[in-house]
C-alpha cells in the first residue's frame, strides 16, 4: 500500500486533477490503447480518489496511484462488456494484455507517455484540422468549447473532428509511439504547429478569468524540450526558444489584480533573465541554420524584445526586418497585422493603421478580436476617438477573456 503524507479534503484532489490528469490519461492511453476506455478509467480513477483520499490520505505518488487505479477500474468495465458479449475476441485479447501489465510499474516510461500521445494524435494519417483538435482536447484538456473560441470554429464541428479523430486511430491503428528518426522530419511539422498552439493557450488563454494558464505553457515547453533532444533542427531549436523567450515575461504581464500591464508598460526587472538567455541562445542557433523558417524568425523578433532595458530602447528597424522576411517565409493575415503594429511602432499609427484597414477591407482577421483592438490603438493615438471606439466596442465583444474585456473596458472609459 501507498504511504500517505496526510488526510486531506476533496481540495487536493482537485489540484491534483489540475496539475496530473493529462499525463495520467496519456499513461493510461499507452496502457489501454484506446482514448475512451482511458477517459473512463481516468474518471474512475478520480472519482476513487475524491472518495478514499479525504480519509486515507494522498498517496506518496499521486500519479501512479491513479494509473495502476485507471487500469484496474478498466480492466473490470472490460470483464463487465464480456459478460454481455463473451464472443468478442478482442475483449479477451485485451483483458489478457492488461493483465500482464499489472506487473509493469504504473508509471513506466511516464515522462514520454505525453509526447508519444502527441505523435499519435498528429499522425498524417489525419487531417490537420483534426490532428489539432484533438491534441489540444486529449493532450492539454481543453474542452471542445475553448478549442472552438482560439480557432473560431463552432464547438461542433470540433467535436466532430475529435470523434472522427479517435476512430480513425482505431481502424488505421495507429500506433502509439514516437516516430522513428527515418520518418520524424515529416511528422515534425504538425506536431510542432500543437505544441505552440498549446503553448499559446498558456500564455494569452483564449477564454476564462485568467489571462494565462502555466500549466499549459510550462507542459508545452517540456514537449519542446523532448522533440529538440531528438531532433534538434532550426524550427525545433526556434519553437523552443520563442517560448521561452515569451515564458520570461509571464510574471511581468498582469497586475497583481490580474489585470494586462503592455509589453511597453511591463517592469522588465521582473522578465525571467536566465529564460531569456536560454532562448537567445537556442535563437542564435537556429537562424544560423541555413534551413531556418517561421518559428526561428519569430524567436529572433522577441529575443530583440528582450534585448532591450526599456520600451523606448527596442529596436523597431530589426523588428520590422525580421517581419518582412517572416511575411516572405510564411504570409498570414495574423502575421501581416504583427508586422502592422511593428511598423506603426517604427513609422506611427498612421502608417499601422493603413495597414491594419487593408487587412479587414479584404475580409481577413473580421472575427478577430486583436485586430480591432490595434485599428482601436491605433486610431485613439492619431486622436480619432469615435473611430477608436467602434474598433474597442468590436474588440470587447469578440473577446472571452476576462482580463482583456477589463483592459477594453478600461479604454473605452478613456475615450469617452
Amino acid at each position: 500500500m501507498d504511504k500517505v503524507r496526510s488526510t486531506v479534503g476533496v481540495g487536493s484532489v482537485e489540484e491534483v486533477y489540475r496539475l496530473e490528469s493529462r499525463r495520467v490519461f496519456a499513461t493510461l492511453v499507452r496502457l489501454l490503447g484506446d482514448f475512451d476506455l482511458a477517459e473512463e478509467a481516468l474518471h474512475e480513477a478520480f472519482t476513487t480518489a475524491i472518495e478514499q483520499w479525504p480519509r486515507d490520505g494522498v498517496p506518496e505518488n499521486p500519479r501512479a496511484w491513479l494509473v495502476s487505479t485507471g487500469r484496474f477500474k478498466a480492466i473490470n468495465v472490460l470483464r463487465r462488456r464480456a459478460k454481455f458479449a463473451a464472443s468478442l475476441a478482442f475483449v479477451a485479447t485485451r483483458l489478457e494484455e492488461l493483465g500482464k501489465e499489472t506487473a509493469e510499474p504504473a508509471d513506466q516510461d511516464v515522462e514520454d507517455d505525453r509526447l508519444r500521445l502527441v505523435f499519435t494524435c498528429c499522425h498524417p494519417a489525419l487531417a490537420p484540422a483534426t490532428q489539432i483538435a484533438l491534441t489540444l482536447r486529449e493532450v492539454c484538456g481543453l474542452t471542445t468549447e475553448d478549442i472552438a473560441a482560439a480557432f473560431l470554429t463552432a464547438p461542433a464541428t470540433i467535436a466532430q473532428r475529435i470523434v472522427r479523430g479517435k476512430a480513425k486511430i482505431r481502424a488505421a491503428k495507429i500506433p502509439y509511439q514516437v516516430p522513428s528518426l527515418a520518418d520524424l522530419p515529416d511528422r515534425l511539422d504538425s506536431a510542432l504547429t500543437v505544441i505552440y498552439l498549446v503553448f499559446n493557450e498558456g500564455y494569452s488563454a483564449s477564454a476564462g478569468a485568467s489571462l494565462t494558464r502555466s500549466d499549459l505553457s510550462e507542459e508545452a515547453i517540456r514537449l519542446g524540450r523532448l522533440v529538440a533532444e531528438l531532433l534538434p533542427d532550426a524550427e525545433v531549436l526556434g519553437l523552443l526558444a520563442l517560448m521561452l523567450l515569451h515564458e520570461s515575461r509571464r510574471t511581468a504581464r498582469t497586475s497583481p489584480t490580474g489585470n494586462i500591464i503592455l509589453l511597453e508598460q511591463q517592469d522588465r526587472s521582473r522578465w525571467n533573465r536566465d529564460l531569456i538567455a536560454e532562448g537567445r541562445a537556442l535563437a542564435a542557433r537556429a537562424v544560423a541554420e541555413p534551413t531556418f523558417g517561421a518559428y526561428a524568425i519569430q524567436a529572433a523578433i522577441a529575443a530583440v524584445h528582450s534585448e532591450a532595458t526599456t520600451a523606448t530602447d527596442t529596436d523597431w528597424k530589426r523588428i520590422v526586418a525580421w517581419y518582412d522576411l517572416q511575411v516572405q517565409a510564411d504570409a498570414s493575415p495574423v502575421v501581416e497585422l504583427n508586422r502592422a503594429v511593428a511598423v506603426a511602432m517604427r513609422d506611427g499609427p498612421k502608417a499601422g493603421l493603413s495597414l491594419v484597414d487593408a487587412i479587414l477591407n479584404r475580409g481577413d482577421l473580421t472575427d478577430y478580436h486583436l485586430a480591432h483592438a490595434a485599428r482601436a490603438d491605433f486610431a485613439r493615438r492619431l486622436g480619432r476617438f469615435d473611430d477608436a471606439r467602434l474598433s474597442y466596442q468590436r474588440a470587447y465583444d469578440l473577446t472571452r477573456q476576462e482580463p482583456e474585456r477589463r483592459f477594453l473596458e478600461q479604454r473605452l472609459r478613456e475615450i469617452s
